[in-house]
């Protein structure tokens, strides 16, 4: 990891820090539209090649089901099944309480105003698999659908060798109540829950996380569809804010927890103490020696760095500016910070709160923005899953009330039209 010094950093020395899985050449690009063309054109036949091409292996069927599920979950053993279940009851608990019924509004007399909450009917769940096969990706979006009331849940992961999920996604999929696992991944998948196949029906909304084709294919597919995204989820990243309050070793194993899911994920570390960062450096090498996803860490690892800060105050700022997925304050310090944070997926507090918590089983959604979309977005939630419609009513003492303000507002916006609208009711009354 090389390490910088705040201090001799420019403004445009920061932006480059601080920009990740940028694809300047559209090569990315390129290569998922192409995918999506096909597939639309295509449908089974292409997620069939390309299972055969990317996956390597040729399949009967394009997906799995309930019968075929429940014999893969009984593979798995009894502790599994309990950890499982305790990420699934905290993430249903954490989420549940999101559902709320919004009070109705009188903005004047006989004027009121309210929202009410509808589901997305149809929603497509993507669960990753590459290096790692991810159950808890599954339980993260699956819990908040089943809590908004989605009528119809479509979910696509990459096959395994032997032409199906393994168990942990299959007893995840007994937890929700979902009888059908679609095998397909990467861009394509994407391109089958927007356009719908002969075996994969359309979707209105997208959700999970993916590796840079994915998250490309994503927002290709919003820009040119009518189907929606949950946001710009591409590789993981986490930056860890240390001063000298922060324990080396903790330090170390979170930010190789972030390494080891992809080439292209990135740990940064920023910190107040240059005594803290050479001692995390040698943890790290310790730990490291440990992993086996050791190759994919270590490149990780190498496209990561260090910046050394003054204070916690240009901590802070470095961090609003990156804008990261995770966010660590390895810090006895952290109230004084919270405050602070404007940009940022998800925050994780002292010395004793690992992101991996997160990342399984404390209850908050691991589903969150990257690549500095932390600027924009939230994580995903139950309210990712629904719409908010509002409504209104009026009544004959409201039209009385409301109904000049609005005939005089259309007319100096010449929309005659408009005032009649309301000209026609008052004159009834």
């Amino acid at each position: 990891m090389k390490t910088y010094n705040y201090s001799d950093l420019s403004k445009t020395d920061i932006q480059k820090l601080v920009q990740r899985n940028v694809d300047p050449a559209d090569e990315i690009r390129a290569v998922v539209e192409d995918v999506i063309r096909n597939v639309r054109s295509n449908g089974d036949e292409a997620l069939l090649e390309y299972a055969a091409r990317f996956d390597k292996v040729v399949l009967k069927s394009l997906f799995i089901e309930k019968d075929e599920m429940v014999q893969l979950a009984s593979t798995i053993t009894a502790e599994q099944k309990q950890a499982l279940q305790t990420a699934y009851d905290n993430i249903y608990k954490f989420h549940q309480s999101q559902l709320k019924t919004e009070d109705k509004v009188e903005t004047m007399p006989g004027v009121t105003c309210w929202r009410e909450v509808r589901a997305i009917e149809k929603v497509g769940l993507y669960i990753p698999g590459g290096t790692a096969v991810l159950p808890s990706t599954f339980l993260m979006l699956g819990i908040p659908a089943r809590i908004a009331g989605c009528r119809e849940i479509v979910v696509c992961s990459p096959p395994q060798k032997d032409g199906k999920v393994n168990g942990y996604l299959a007893y995840v999929a007994q937890l929700l109540g979902i009888e059908r696992i679609y095998l397909t991944g990467g861009a394509q998948a994407i391109a089958a829950m927007a356009y719908g196949t002969e075996s994969i029906p359309k979707v209105d909304k997208i959700f999970g996380p993916g590796n840079q084709y994915v998250t490309k294919a994503k927002t290709v597919i919003q820009s040119t569809t009518n189907t929606a995204i949950d946001m710009p989820a591409g590789p993981s990243e986490v930056l860890v804010l240390a001063d000298e309050s922060a324990v080396p070793a903790y330090v170390a194993a979170d930010l190789l927890a972030q390494a080891e899911h992809g080439v292209d994920s990135q740990s940064v570390l920023i910190t107040t103490s240059k005594d803290i960062a050479e001692k995390t450096m040698i943890e790290l090498q310790k730990q490291i020696r440990e992993l086996p996803r050791q190759a994919i860490a270590q490149k990780a690892i190498d496209n990561s760095y260090i910046v050394l800060v003054n204070d916690l105050n240009e901590a802070m700022d470095f961090s609003n500016q990156y804008a990261p997925e995770h966010l660590i304050l390895a810090t006895a310090s952290w109230q004084q910070l919270t405050a602070g944070i404007i940009n940022a997926g998800s925050v994780f507090l002292g010395n004793l709160t690992p992101e991996s918590a997160g990342d399984y089983a404390s209850g908050t959604n691991h589903t969150l923005p990257t690549s500095g979309y932390a600027r924009a977005y939230s994580g995903v939630s139950v309210d990712s899953f629904v719409k908010k419609i509002t409504f209104q009513h009026i009544t004959p003492e409201g039209i009385r009330n409301i109904g000049p303000a609005v005939e005089t507002l259309a007319e100096l916006e010449g929309l005659r039209a408009h005032r009649n609208a309301v000209t026609v009711r008052m004159s009834e009354l």
